[in-house]
């Protein structure tokens, strides 16, 4: 009798089994990167700073004038300013430095002081 009820209990073990590996991948596989994706965007919205180019959830890109606490003042165009709440903020945009200087005179100049 004793026999059958150890039995009974690594059957229940191996029952489980699989619901326990279910709720094991549920986390690696959905759980732990969104709350890794939620840090890294809680961490971006508190760096704002003035003259950040960023863009909101919607969309819409702008250059931060101004943070009071929760709210960003973004500016649209020159002279418009919009509030956005700091968590509709997507991200911050690395802006393209635009270089207006032909660089092939400085390249044409290091190649004749090298011969």
């Amino acid at each position: 009798m004793q026999f059958a009820a150890d039995q009974a209990g690594g059957n229940t073990l191996l029952t489980l089994l699989p619901i326990i590996l279910v709720f094991v991948a549920i986390y690696f596989l959905m759980l732990r990167p969104q709350s890794k994706k939620r840090r890294d965007a809680a961490a971006m919205q508190s760096k704002l700073g003035p003259g950040d180019e960023v863009q909101t959830v919607d969309g819409m890109f702008g250059t931060v004038a101004a943070i009071d606490g929760d709210e960003v003042r973004l500016e649209a165009a020159p002279g418009v300013e919009l509030r956005f709440a700091r968590g509709a903020i997507a991200r911050v945009v690395n802006p393209v430095a635009s270089t207006d200087v032909d660089t092939s005179a400085d390249d044409t100049a290091r190649t004749i002081e090298q011969s």
